[in-house]
């Protein structure tokens, strides 16, 4: 799966309008890693590290952050239909990019507004869900439900009250996923997200494989079971909000990957988190790439190909579990 991420990586740079081959993807990259010395034209030089590789770098940034998200909350949840929006993550992120987009606080910035809207929606999930000190699975569900359909109806109101002219496509884009904007920033802001928070994830596989077999049996095994899920959950709402903040709402990803992958390798979560992030940023990759150029010169939001893609492929994924039942 790494080679085929770096393959798709090469690829996908080399589709769109200008015609490029896959060495000069590379000779670009050498050349301002000062590797190499390359012959490229500065106008083909600018088309793949300005515009397509930063994009395609964030599609995968954030597709192996979705997908890793999803496979740790559908764990500790122990529900098969769990993905990072879960508990009101991307309602609340929606909430903070509107604000940004529609009330004029630009100096908040649209990533950092994202960021902290999907935080503030995960610290009211857990307020409404702890009781007596516990967070139990059930009951986070539902309170991240409650949460996001609040927040929706935030956003709603918000764009209903305020919104003028062309701000409506804007904010339209954005809540359907869209990658179009995508920079180096945006890659690296990810890119650290998913290294340092996966790296804490999948140092704590052996405590996840606890949780698929139920709270009980991850106490007796000597597992603070409260305090590592609330532990866990945050860190999945950092990598979400990181996620969500630079490419907006996108779906499916982190519903659909962590079982294909489980199909194919098992259960065991420290060959799960590491082969789900690695499909989820392939997946991400060609879904962006579909997108900008399946109607070129007009481009789709990356969530309506996900949800293109993703909706059938869950429908055979879970047929085939039922059959093999």
């Amino acid at each position: 799966m790494a080679v085929v991420l770096a393959a798709s990586v090469t690829l996908a740079v080399t589709i769109g309008s200008a015609d490029l081959h896959p060495l000069d993807v590379w000779r670009s990259i050498g050349d301002h890693l000062g590797l190499s010395s390359s012959s490229l034209s500065q106008l083909r030089d600018g088309i793949v590290w300005e515009l397509r590789l930063p994009r395609v770098l964030t599609a995968a940034a954030v597709g192996a952050a979705l997908a890793v998200c999803g496979a740790v909350m559908q764990t500790l949840t122990r529900n098969p239909l769990a993905d990072p929006y879960l508990l009101g993550l991307s309602s609340g992120a929606s909430v903070g990019a509107v604000a940004v987009l529609i009330l004029g606080i630009g100096w908040l910035g649209l990533p950092v507004a994202a960021f902290a809207g999907a935080l503030l929606a995960l610290l009211v999930t857990f307020a409404l869900a702890n009781r007596r000190g516990e967070l139990a699975p059930t009951r986070t569900v539902l309170a991240g439900l409650a949460v996001s359909y609040l927040c929706s109806a935030a956003t709603s109101f918000i764009i209903f009250w305020s919104a003028t002219g062309d701000s409506y496509r804007e904010i339209l884009s954005w809540l359907l996923g869209s990658l179009g904007a995508a920079s180096w920033t945006d890659a690296g802001i990810v890119w650290v997200a998913v290294v340092v928070v996966g790296a804490v994830l999948v140092s704590r596989a052996r405590t996840l494989d606890a949780f698929a077999f139920g709270d009980s049996t991850a106490s007796t095994l000597g597992i603070n079971v409260n305090a590592t899920r609330w532990t866990l959950l945050t860190l999945v709402a950092l990598l979400t909000g990181a996620a969500v903040a630079v490419s907006g709402a996108i779906g499916f990803v982190g519903l659909m990957l962590p079982h294909a992958v489980r199909f194919v390798v098992g259960s065991g979560h420290r060959r799960v988190l590491p082969l789900a992030a690695l499909t989820g940023a392939s997946f991400m990759i060609w879904a962006d790439t579909l997108a900008r150029t399946l109607f070129d010169p007009r481009e789709l939001p990356v969530g309506v190909v996900t949800a293109f893609l993703g909706a059938p492929a869950f429908a055979v994924l879970l047929r085939r579990r039922r059959v093999g039942r």
